[in-house]
């Protein structure tokens, strides 16, 4: 089950923006920064694309970093896309960095996060002439492009392992802030424990997330390392032991709590393969719910600088690998092969619709 998709898998990804499929966003370096050296070719127009981060810096380990990721492997593969981001310290930001990379004759403007939305709405509406993409979010205005994932898919099938691979029938998970890119991943979470349940005939608790009523355990930040290794802990004293933080750098204090548990604690990471992006924690990461940001990203600069910036909304399922599940690497030894093969037909299940999610934070096309 490959999370990530080759550097070939973008050209497909453009030709899918022109039909209302878009793309994703990137990994970084320091606050304000350009991109690095370009080696690739200069083709089509010149562009001076700009991205405007989210809290939790370009360094989160998660979306942001993803995000940036996207701008830098664009650039280098093309010196006439030159990049720039902002990083923004809180929601008051957001307008403001907005304004900013606009007024200074950024086209496109890449907003991460879905938390932007009506600030986003309010700047293309100011900046009509200026192209502007946000991710986790639907389009919001004719100048406007959403990158949206169905990450409830791939939650799913996170879900569908943890419950294969629980000992004590106890597994958990949290999320940074009740809003639908994070509670969609939990959604999928529990949906896949409960379709083990079923399918075996077993009774796996999940902790943390409730989807029926949306409530459910938050740190409330996608920063404090501290609370998510205390929320972390609190799951394991319950019996969990594995653990899905949807919380962005947060979900480092998660990493800590394996750590402490001396074994007793496993992990699924979000967004990124965790074993790249926490890599000091991969020992205890079995795999990752992912969502291809950085593809979706150099998806979308590709038509931007062909002269032709998508319109509508690109949404990334496990069809089009815009989602999906990462590598085992240091459990690949102790999944089973039964559990692999079922994860295939899961997925299968997933892309033909035998099985549907019922998140109602699904992204809608």
């Amino acid at each position: 089950m490959r999370p990530v998709m080759k550097i070939a898998a973008v050209a497909a990804l453009g030709s899918l923006a022109l039909a209302g499929c878009g793309s994703k966003p990137s990994t970084g370096s320091s606050a304000n920064a350009s991109g690095g050296s370009a080696t690739g070719t200069a083709s089509g127009a010149k562009i001076k694309a700009c991205m405007v981060l989210d809290t939790g810096g370009v360094d989160d380990r998660s979306f942001n970093q993803s995000s940036w990721a996207g701008m830098k492997a664009s650039n280098k593969a093309n010196p006439n896309i030159s990049i720039k981001y902002v990083p923004s310290s809180s929601s008051s930001d957001y307008i403001p960095n907005l304004t900013k990379m606009a007024s200074q004759n950024c086209d496109p403007v890449i907003a991460v996060g879905g938390l932007m939305s009506d600030s986003v709405k309010k700047t293309a509406k100011k900046y009509p002439k200026t192209h502007f993409a946000e991710i986790d979010s639907a389009s919001v205005a004719k100048n406007d492009y959403g990158i949206q994932f169905n990450t409830a898919q791939a939650g799913f099938l996170a879900g569908y392992v943890a419950a294969s691979m629980t000992k004590s029938g106890t597994v958990g998970t949290w999320g940074g802030l009740p809003i639908p890119p994070v509670t969609i991943y939990m959604d999928g979470y529990v949906e896949g424990v409960q379709y083990f349940n079923k399918k075996k005939n077993k009774k796996v608790k999940v902790l943390g997330w409730n989807e029926k009523s949306q409530k459910g355990t938050f740190s409330s930040s996608f920063t404090d390392q501290g609370k998510g290794k205390s929320i972390t802990s609190s799951m394991v004293s319950q019996g969990a032991d594995i653990v899905f933080p949807v919380a962005g750098g947060a979900g480092l204090g998660a990493g800590a709590a394996a750590q402490a548990a001396n074994g007793k604690l496993s992990l699924i990471w979000v967004d990124t393969d965790g074993c790249e992006s926490a890599s000091q924690y991969c020992k205890y990461i079995i795999t990752s719910a992912t969502k291809n940001l950085s593809e979706g990203v150099q998806a979308y600069l590709s038509k931007a600088s062909d002269g032709t910036f998508p319109s509508g909304n690109y949404i990334g399922t496990l069809k089009n690998d815009g989602v999906g599940l990462a590598p085992f690497h240091q459990f690949d030894s102790k999944v089973p092969s039964d559990l692999k093969s079922e994860l295939k037909q899961v997925k299968a299940d997933i892309i033909s619709g035998k099985i549907t999610m019922k998140s109602p934070s699904q992204p809608k096309a």
